[in-house]
């Protein structure tokens, strides 16, 4: 058990702590914004279409490059991996272009292909994030993974970032029927590490992950403001929010001054 301080708050008995990936442990425009443009192409490419519908595609996807940013209903970082080809492939059905579906399907398995030799290209770990990890399993703590994208994915992005020892159990959006902020994920976490709900604790950066947190009644959820949510969003959810992971602080119980 550990104490985790949040600002001028500190959560108590804490066994497990449950991460959100994208926007909470790696930088969320840059990571989705590269794999968007890169399934884009693959998609355009293989069926002839012109840079307008690169640009199409990518909006369709959740890109929104004139903010600079994610947009904030998706689907990319925030819906599972079907939903996001399904959006592909309403686009090009939108366009006349029938029957992409398996299309679509071979564009997103090859832009994962692409990636996995290249990660540095895609991931930049958030500030705070591998040393929050480490520390937490250095002074007892069990930490999780929660994230919608797939978990291979979500596998091959922990060991880039050095972080891989530091997870008990990482849940992808493959496994559940009912994604966030339905509680699936976090029932499947607690039931297969053995950890009551009322000693854990989520950190996320969109609203559904901390409302996923809620309503698995956990002890608390954590809002980090490196994502999809504002501060005042995270207001309405939960009074613990924090500009990045780098403000959590993680007190063993045998040392109360114990920290980061």
């Amino acid at each position: 058990m550990i104490d985790l301080s949040v600002n001028s708050d500190v959560i108590h008995d804490v066994g497990l702590v449950i991460f959100d990936k994208d926007g909470t442990l790696i930088e969320l425009h840059h990571y989705w914004s590269q794999m968007v443009a890169l399934r884009a192409r693959l998609i355009c490419e293989a069926l002839g279409l012109g840079r307008e519908h690169e640009a199409g595609l990518r909006w369709a996807l959740g890109v929104d490059e004139s903010a600079g940013c994610l947009r904030p209903g998706g689907p990319v970082g925030l819906k599972k991996r079907e939903i996001v080809i399904k959006a592909a492939f309403d686009y090009l059905d939108g366009i006349g272009r029938a029957d992409t579906l398996r299309l679509c399907e071979q564009a997103f398995e090859r832009a994962d292909e692409i990636s996995s030799a290249d990660l540095s290209r895609f991931i930049r770990p958030i500030r705070g994030a591998v040393s929050l990890m480490a520390a937490l399993r250095d002074r007892g703590c069990r930490v999780a993974l929660a994230t919608v994208d797939v978990s291979r994915r979500a596998r091959l992005a922990m060991e880039y970032m050095g972080v891989s020892d530091t997870l008990d159990l990482l849940v992808g959006g493959e496994e559940v029927a009912r994604s966030k902020p339905d509680p699936e994920m976090i029932h499947i976490i607690l039931d297969r590490l053995g950890v009551d709900r009322s000693q854990a604790v989520m950190v996320g950066d969109a609203l559904n992950d901390v409302q996923m947190g809620a309503n698995a009644g956990l002890k608390a959820s954590i809002g980090v403001l490196t994502g999809f949510a504002t501060a005042g969003q995270m207001r309405t959810l939960t009074p613990f929010i924090v500009r990045d992971v780098s403000e959590l602080a993680v007190r063993s119980r045998d040392n109360p001054v114990d920290t980061l």
